[in-house]
This record gives structure tokens, C-alpha cells and sequence, in this order.
């Protein structure tokens, strides 16, 4: 029998002959509308105005043009040393900002206390350190529980609806899920930095800690090295939800503009989950 394609792509797993199948012409339907999300992180666009200590580039002038270009999100954040975002364009971006906001932090008081009274739509937990170019991993929640359920309690007494950023591993995803978060965002840079031959390896340990996301029922968010050559597998993967991307849309945005390089990276994302003829 031949496998079915929407089933197979939608969900993971292989079924009866396709014009047998009740549910294909709802699932072709479902995943035409379910698109996935593309969150825009602009923190480097604040990396370059702070190698002058100037006031531009502003991101918060590249958020309205990320909006532009067809971003589901704006992606910032505040670090410890402020290497980057600063203060004011929290400030900035959540008066600005029209659609959703993900508030990257350490487990830091100061920075979750800055968190909880800006109330951005999201808030992303992520470990931090002042010696990294930039996060080279995720959270360890199985040994570090305490201190991140602690985060995201006074997340979600805010109301901020709360992620954690995690190696794509099955025990991370369910110690996650058993502090009762909202999301997980799986780190994709190993998977970014793999070779030809062992790509597909690290594709399928994404998917396999997806899967723990899925069944528990939280939401599937995945970021970190994606570019306009390498985000297609990981978009297909079954429920995912949202990616967020920051470095490579900058770098296009210096040859074509934020809009435009928002828009590339929309269009490439609208077509993995394209209806199927």
C-alpha cells in the first residue's frame, strides 16, 4: 500500500492508502493553515549600534520593519551584561511592538523582575554565560529544577506565558513539561553545525524530543543557527510550531534590507507547509 503523504509529514507516522483515508483532505486543510510562526530576534541588530555606543542601528526600528516583512514575533534578549538590548529598548519595543513578544533572559532576579513588569507575550528561560559569543546550549532542567521552577513561577504569576530553551533531548523535554511551562524551544545548533553525513542524525533527536513536546501537549518552538539553506527540515517537522531566527536574517538584511529579509524567510517557511495538491 502506498504510504500517505500528508499523514506521513503532518504527524509523523504512515497509514492506509491515501484515497482511503478519511482524514487526509482535513489534514491537507490543517496544515495549510497551521504555518509555522517565525519569531525575529533582533539582538544583533543592537549588537552593531553598541560596538559604537551610539544610538543606531535601532532595533526597535528593525522590529517594525521584521513586522513588516511578515514576522509572527519579536525575539530579545536581555542579558545580564547588556552586551545588546538594553533596558530602553524593552522599554521601546513593548509600547511598539504589534505583535507577539519573546523576552529571552537568564534565571537572573534582576532580569526576570525587569520581565515581569514589561509582560511580554512570552517569556524564554535560557542559561547565560559572560564568557559566550552567544548561548551554546540549552538549560539543564533535569539537574537544575529548583532554580528554574522558581523562573517560571514568577513568569507565570505574571501572566507571561513561559519556555524553556533545551538540547533536544526526551528527559529535558519531560522535566520541562513537568514544570508545567508553555513551550519548549529546541536548540538547533548542533543540528546547524552538523555535517552532510550526520545531519540526519541530529534531525531525528530533534524530532524525537518533539515528539515528547507533542504528546504532552505544550507547545514545539526550535531556534538557534537556523539559516535560509538549512531551516526547511526542521519547519517540516511534525508540530512544530515556531522557529526563531536572528543572526541569518540580519546578515541578508545588510545586502537586501529587513523587510525583504524577513519576507525571504517567510516565503521559504510558507512553502514547507504549503497545501499538497
Amino acid at each position: 500500500m502506498a504510504e500517505c503523504p500528508i499523514w506521513d509529514s503532518f504527524t509523523g507516522s504512515v497509514h492506509a492508502e491515501r484515497k482511503r483515508c478519511i482524514v487526509c483532505p482535513f489534514l491537507s486543510n490543517v496544515k495549510a493553515i497551521l504555518m509555522i510562526e517565525l519569531g525575529v530576534n533582533i539582538d544583533h541588530i543592537a549588537t552593531v549600534r553598541q560596538a559604537r555606543r551610539t544610538y543606531e542601528p535601532d532595533p526597535v526600528i528593525a522590529a517594525g520593519l521584521a513586522e513588516q516583512g511578515g514576522a509572527d514575533g519579536i525575539t530579545f534578549h536581555l542579558r545580564e551584561d547588556r552586551r545588546h538590548i538594553q533596558d530602553r529598548d524593552i522599554e521601546i519595543l513593548m509600547k511598539t511592538v504589534t505583535v507577539k513578544t519573546n523576552f529571552e533572559m537568564a534565571c537572573a532576579d534582576d532580569v526576570l523582575s525587569i520581565a515581569c513588569n514589561a509582560k511580554p507575550s512570552w517569556g524564554l528561560l535560557v542559561p547565560e554565560s559572560r564568557q559566550e559569543i552567544t548561548t551554546e546550549g540549552g538549560l539543564d532542567v533535569v539537574n537544575d529544577r529548583g532554580r528554574i521552577r522558581d523562573a517560571v513561577k514568577r513568569l507565570q504569576d505574571s501572566g507571561i506565558l513561559t519556555s524553556l530553551f533545551i538540547d533536544p533531548d526526551p528527559a529535558q523535554v519531560q522535566a520541562s513539561v513537568d514544570l508545567g511551562v508553555d513551550a519548549v524551544e529546541l536548540h538547533t545548533g548542533p543540528y546547524a553545525l552538523a555535517t552532510h553525513q550526520t545531519q540526519t542524525t541530529e534531525l531525528a533527536r530533534l524530532d524525537s524530543a518533539g515528539q515528547v513536546a507533542r504528546e504532552a501537549g505544550i507547545r514545539l518552538h526550535a531556534g538557534h543557527g537556523l539559516h535560509y539553506a538549512n531551516v526547511r527540515p526542521v519547519a517540516a517537522l511534525a508540530n512544530m510550531i515556531e522557529l526563531n531566527i536572528g543572526h541569518s536574517i540580519v546578515s541578508r538584511a545588510l545586502m537586501v534590507g529587513m523587510r525583504e529579509a524577513v519576507a525571504e524567510m517567510r516565503r521559504i517557511l510558507d512553502l514547507v507547509r504549503s497545501p499538497v495538491s
